[in-house]
């Protein structure tokens, strides 16, 4: 068509009218696609904002989580590298007590020394953290393989193989040949008993049950009496140490430190007021090696013995038993109790350690809490696995606990040995003296009870205060914690 021609259609009104409409239909078509389309890209943008967020916080999260791994990993490092003495792995580092000294401690105190004492455990515990704290930056400067062998403090100017870390009780001829010396010895364990002379004859029947070949007797003096106990076919042969008015405990902690006592299957750590009449130690040891018990003690007769605890009591079926039952009263325990004195708990009077057990409860026992108190219901800590199996009383090999008091004073009605019936049949010619003794015997003994439940007090205190301190241990009694009356 020709341009001329298109001139009439342009004056056609209803030519004009559909042209308009046309024009408005595709404006309004232009419109509804931009509006559409508008929305994709807006749904779009939204969602790649979304990834992005998502993306970002993904981000974020995995660097939270390397950031915490880190901070894991560091931490386990720097438990690792703590480098706790050999066995005392079990125990917060805050109650391991690594040395001791030769300073006699008075079985009881006034209320000013208490305190006195009091600061200097706290004091000795800061020493130790300081000390804890300058070795591991001396650790860091070391190479990965130095910072490993953790050499005993003090030997690490020597090689390594040259450093005999451990040491034992065996007394040694003073000449022979080096085959003699290098002959291959039976093992054996120790014996050791804190020892007066008017207990004599009760100690020498407990020793005499005890093999020589197949242990080693040591007796702890506390009345500074060695001399008479010469007359003894096997005094000899033990070993006997001296310091007037001193516990079991003390003597312990200064006298069988692991390393000392390292070539020791067992340690039997006894009080010495115990008969022995129906207790065999080498099928005592075959019960326990057999049962897997790591902290043990015999069954008391409860017939003739003092009996504090349920737990110690013998029972007529089997070899050994583990928990005790009680239904009534205070301090129940039943069968699905967990905590001792139910079970894991022995008594203090006759423990038997082996030499596993014992490297762990020596770091336990604090060198100024002479008498001990408390450290029983901890004993399961160091049981190398669940104390209500490895810790247990046998049944099979009992002795009698006779509960006569040394320490402190004597009870004059349980400490005649002499007579049959354990008291004096006549009266004596010195009355009031022996009175007046009585008297200041009770008050004696009443100090060292008072001393005793102060220094079970602070040994609770300290204990609490090692687990809330040392991040890098955990503990596999938590209930047991969070009762502050255990």
């Amino acid at each position: 068509m020709k341009l001329s021609n298109c001139g009439p259609l342009l004056k056609d009104p209803s030519y004009k009218r559909r042209c308009f409409c046309n024009l408005i239909s595709a404006a309004a078509l232009l419109c509804i696609i931009s509006f559409v389309g508008s929305a994709f890209v807006t749904i779009d943008i939204k969602e790649k904002i979304s990834a992005w967020g998502a993306a970002n916080s993904m981000q974020t999260n995995q660097t939270n989580s390397k950031a915490k791994l880190n901070l894991q990993i560091a931490q386990s490092n720097l438990c690792k590298s703590q480098c706790n003495p050999a066995g005392s792995e079990p125990l917060p580092k805050g109650i391991i007590t690594k040395t001791s000294n030769f300073e006699m401690q008075p079985l009881w105190d006034s209320p000013e020394r208490k305190k006195i004492s009091a600061r200097r455990a706290a004091n000795s515990v800061q020493t130790n953290q300081t000390n804890s704290k300058a070795k591991l930056n001396l650790q860091t400067t070391q190479s990965n393989l130095c910072k490993s062998q953790c050499k005993p403090a003090g030997s690490e100017l020597l090689p390594k193989g040259i450093i005999s870390q451990t040491s034992n009780f065996e007394m040694q001829p003073l000449w022979g040949s080096p085959e003699t010396k290098g002959k291959t010895k039976p093992s054996k364990s120790l014996l050791a008993i804190p020892v007066g002379r008017k207990q004599k004859r009760v100690v020498s029947q407990i020793v005499e049950k005890f093999p020589s070949n197949n242990f080693t007797i040591m007796l702890f003096h506390y009345d500074g009496v060695v001399d008479e106990w010469s007359d003894l076919q096997w005094s000899d042969s033990a070993l006997h140490i001296s310091a007037i008015n001193q516990t079991k405990w003390w003597f312990a902690k200064r006298f069988l430190h692991p390393d000392i006592v390292a070539e020791y299957n067992y340690i039997f750590l006894w009080d010495e007021d115990l008969e022995v009449e129906n207790f065999h130690p080498l099928r005592y040891l075959s019960i326990i090696q057999r049962e897997g018990l790591e902290i043990s003690q015999p069954a008391l007769d409860t017939a003739k013995s003092e009996v504090h605890y349920g737990i110690t009591a013998r029972r007529r079926k089997g070899d050994v038993h583990r928990r005790m039952y009680k239904f009534r009263g205070s301090g129940r325990c039943y069968k699905n109790s967990t905590a001792p004195p139910c079970t894991g708990w022995v008594e203090m009077m006759a423990p038997v350690f082996s030499r596993a057990a014992w490297r762990c409860t020596w770091h336990m026992i604090q060198n100024d809490l002479i008498h001990a108190w408390g450290l029983d219901m901890k004993l399961g800590y160091c049981a190398q696995g669940d104390r209500s199996k490895k810790v247990g009383v046998v049944d099979r090999e009992y002795i009698v606990h006779k509960g006569i008091s040394s320490l402190g004073g004597f009870d004059e009605n349980k400490q005649n040995m002499d007579s049959p019936s354990g008291a004096s049949q006549t009266k004596p010619s010195n009355f009031k003296k022996v009175v007046h003794h009585r008297s200041s015997t009770l008050k004696d003994r009443y100090a060292v009870r008072k001393q005793s439940y102060f220094e079970l007090d602070l040994f609770r205190k300290r204990w609490q205060k090692a687990v809330t301190e040392d991040k890098c241990w955990i503990d596999p009694y938590p209930e047991l914690s969070k009762n502050s009356t255990q």
